[in-house]
């Protein structure tokens, strides 16, 4: 998400030392990839994940800890966390994303501990697309005007769905946008809203039904009724809870969603030649390290706790994160042999699997199963799968959001962000936004795979797809009016904030955000408006 500070250039923490126990991390920077966390070339251990029987509860364990008087957690989610390290061991860093942004108890989105607190905002930590000018919402409901226009002008069935809607404002402006279109607008049979934050549903609920519309819940999710057209909402906290029909036509929008889904790191060591010995039955769980010749083997990066009476000057807090938190309370380490993630996730793609032989030793890697996930449903529900067959596919999906546009791999892209600042991302788990590049040509692999219906374009820059869209010609139009009615610093402010939008400079949104769109296969006979296109009259 964007910040006043973007949230595409959060850069990711520097790795703390780990305890005594194992072999810490360097605070030294290199020239390797490992530079950007703040790594040196020294390698650190964990143990793996093990004790999946433990027969002592979190609960006990943080009696325990309240008992130590040395050490004060920062919030309540870290004192969770620690409880559950020090019974299992160290956790995949997959797990401690999920924890902080979408735990129950203190968690980022869901589970906030601070009255009346807003994620969103001057007041709160990031500024979302948005929020900087209505234009943006505006455009990508075009957007889905004119693919509706380009696949036929379906009268009915048709399903707007977004997920990770933020306050609503997205979608507010979508809809509004479409209401002047009225055979679009009434071809619409619903809307749904992926969202997990009681919080973020009610503030989306109040702003696109009205602070006075009810809201009943079933087994789906949550219903209400939108002040458009009297259209049906519903919320839901995952996309599978939305039916898929092959009548129906999605149009689907992810905006700044995938940069907040979990990863899983890794990092390809050479792991010498051994005896081979059969595992021990104790030892059965736990994949085998052990090789008769020297291998490549991916080890998964882990979280566990730093040092007690740990501090900035300790852990060698970066000078590009500010030091006014607390001192972060985890850090990463990399796992001493294979974990179940580290021997299936890096041989889930052909791209990944070619890290052995074009990078060797030292390559690193980040994978998003949960991403995956999301790009084969959206391809899914657009062009059909051997599970749901559409005989016609339809709809679009277009995602927006920060990551290479080269097909690169994302690596050490785990950043965190408060009031504004970039701060670390082990400090104050639950109180600090985390995000992570798009790995967008996972996505365009993901989709592909899922369905033989569908066909990807871009990423293009979010500059490129704007302009294409004519944010220049709307914004002049707002601008214009503004002046008149308010005064020219009015215009003046709508003109700073689209161009805000497509600033091409280093680190400015139209660079580093990326478009990706996900259309029914045309045998290449169309390209979308925005990516090349042309408006179909």
């Amino acid at each position: 998400m964007k910040s006043a500070v973007p949230r595409a250039l959060r850069n990711a923490r520097r790795i703390v030392p780990r305890a005594s126990s194992t072999k810490s991390l360097s605070s030294s920077s290199s020239s390797s990839s490992f530079s950007r966390l703040g790594l040196g070339n020294n390698r650190s251990a964990t143990t793996t994940l093990v004790s999946q029987h433990c027969n002592f509860s979190v609960t006990a364990r943080l009696r325990d800890i309240d008992e130590d008087k040395d050490r004060k957690w920062s919030t309540p989610l870290a004192k969770q966390l620690a409880a559950a390290i020090e019974l299992t061991g160290p956790i995949p860093l997959a797990s401690f994303m999920r924890m902080c942004l979408t735990s129950d108890i203190g968690g980022y989105y869901t589970g906030a501990i601070e009255k009346d607190r807003d994620q969103f905002g001057l007041k709160g930590d990031f500024v979302t697309s948005p929020e900087i000018s209505q234009v943006f919402g505006e455009l990508i409901g075009v957007w889905f005007l004119t693919e509706w226009l380009a696949q036929g002008r379906q009268n009915k069935g048709v399903e707007l769905i977004e997920v990770g809607p933020g306050r609503g404002t997205l979608m507010d402006d979508v809809l509004r946008t479409i209401q002047s279109f009225p055979a679009m607008a009434n071809s619409i049979d619903a809307i749904y809203m992926v969202e997990a934050s009681p919080e973020l549903r009610m503030a989306q609920k109040n702003l696109l039904c009205g602070e006075d519309a009810p809201m009943t819940e079933s087994k789906v999710g949550y219903h209400s009724v939108c002040k458009y057209n009297a259209l049906p909402i519903v919320w839901t906290e995952t996309i599978k809870s939305i039916p898929i029909a092959s009548e129906k036509m999605p149009f689907i929008v992810a905006h700044e969603f995938f940069d907040a889904l979990p990863i899983h790191a890794f990092e390809l060591v050479s792991v010498p030649a051994s005896k081979s010995e059969p595992p021990s039955e104790a030892d059965k769980s736990s994949p085998s390290s052990k090789t008769s010749t020297p291998t490549l083997q991916w080890r998964e990066m882990m979280v566990s706790p730093t040092p007690p009476g740990s501090t900035h000057e300790s852990l060698n807090t970066p000078a590009t994160q500010s030091r006014e938190t607390p001192p972060p309370d985890f850090q990463l380490t990399r796992a001493t042999s294979s974990t179940r993630h580290s021997l299936y996730l890096p041989d889930s793609s052909p791209r990944f699997r070619a890290l052995k032989s074009t990078v060797g030793a030292g390559a690193l890697l980040e994978v998003c199963p949960d991403a995956s996930l999301y790009a084969s449903d959206f391809a899914a529900r657009i062009g059909g799968s051997p599970q749901h067959p559409k005989s016609k596919p339809s709809g679009a999906a277009l995602i927006l959001d920060y990551g290479p546009s080269d097909g690169t791999i994302p690596t050490n892209s785990l950043r965190g962000i408060r009031k504004h600042r970039r701060v670390s991302p082990f400090s104050e788990p639950g109180l600090t936004d985390l995000s992570v590049d798009v790995d967008f040509a996972g996505i365009a692999e993901s989709a592909t795979r899922a369905s033989e219906g569908v066909e990807v374009h871009g990423p293009i820059a979010q500059g490129d797809f704007l302009e294409l869209m004519g944010i220049k010609e709307r914004a002049g139009v707002l601008a214009k009016r503004a002046s008149q009615q308010k005064g020219e610093e009015a215009g003046k402010a709508v003109e700073k904030a689209w161009k805000r939008l497509i600033d091409r400079g280093p680190g400015g949104m139209g660079k580093v955000y990326q478009a990706l769109a996900i259309l029914p296969e045309n045998d290449g006979k169309r390209r979308p408006v925005g990516f090349g296109g042309d408006v179909v009259n």
